[in-house]
């Protein structure tokens, strides 16, 4: 089930928004991680946006799907939709990383949409498999959806929460892999070879759909058709660019965790800008 009456211009506004919300956070004291943050952007969007059965001023409605950010480093990303989807207002991001800020490095649950605190890789998947498993036991209708960073597949943590999901016949869960390609020590593939990653997943039992993470109608129509097969958990591997949206940080290691400077800041933004002016 989507929300359809969420045009596709209004989800583009919403990402473009969410992008610089994500710069102010990164132009902060301690900075974020921006580049990571930026390449999943266009994935929560199109999740808040049109696909999560969510009140976002009743965050514990017993009825709501669950959304779990495995890689916890995105914080800014999950902060800036959430802020756009109506948890909390959005000058809030400005507070980011400050003392007694709600918006702390990693995901904390005193903040409105946050179910689980998250950060440590690896741990994602299996949270949100449990709440798939309690749904699915209880005869709720209730989904769960994980967001994974690609480098966080390396943890062995995951590939038990992924077998033990279609063991249990986990239809109402989904993983959404942010393909990006990057982690903090480089190329994923350099560190160690995830490829074929579509093969492996589906070795496993899972329904495998892989896509643009940046198409945002394809994202929709993707989302909007699952369970792509009754009976078992499916993962959609998105391809998306470290950095997308900002010319400076596109596809780059240094843009994995950024302080931006006031002059880093204005150019980054800039850049945003007119990526976006080109677009429309």
């Amino acid at each position: 089930m989507t929300r359809e009456d969420v045009s596709i211009e209004e989800l583009a506004e919403r990402a473009y928004r969410a992008r610089e919300h994500i710069l102010a956070m990164g132009a902060t004291e301690h900075g974020t991680h921006v580049g990571g943050s930026l390449s999943a952007v266009d994935i929560l969007t199109v999740l808040y946006g049109s696909v999560l059965r969510v009140r976002p001023d009743e965050p514990r409605w017993p009825g709501r799907d669950w959304f779990v950010l495995s890689k916890g480093h995105a914080a800014a990303a999950l902060y800036a939709v959430l802020a756009e989807h109506g948890y909390f207002p959005p000058q809030e991001c400005r507070t980011y990383g400050q003392r007694h800020s709600r918006l702390a490095g990693h995901p904390l649950r005193r903040l409105p949409g946050v179910e689980f605190p998250t950060g440590s890789l690896g741990h994602g998947l299996s949270l949100a498999g449990g709440v798939a498993l309690a749904a699915s036991r209880t005869g709720r209708d209730n989904r769960a959806f994980v967001l994974l960073g690609d480098g966080e597949l390396q943890e062995g943590s995951n590939w038990e929460a992924i077998m033990s999901a279609a063991h249990l016949g986990l239809g109402n869960l989904t993983a959404v892999v942010d393909r990006n390609g990057w982690q903090i020590s480089g190329r994923t593939e350099e560190s160690v070879g995830l490829e074929p990653l579509a093969d492996r997943w589906r070795s496993f039992g899972w329904s495998v759909a892989e896509v643009d993470g940046h198409d945002l109608a394809a994202l929709r129509e993707l989302f909007g058709a699952l369970p792509r097969t009754p009976g078992r958990p499916t993962v959609v591997i998105a391809k998306t660019v470290k950095g997308r949206g900002v010319p400076l940080f596109e596809d780059r290691k240094k843009s994995h965790y950024v302080r931006l400077t006031p002059r880093l800041h204005e150019r980054a933004t800039a850049g945003l800008r007119a990526r976006r002016r080109n677009q429309t």
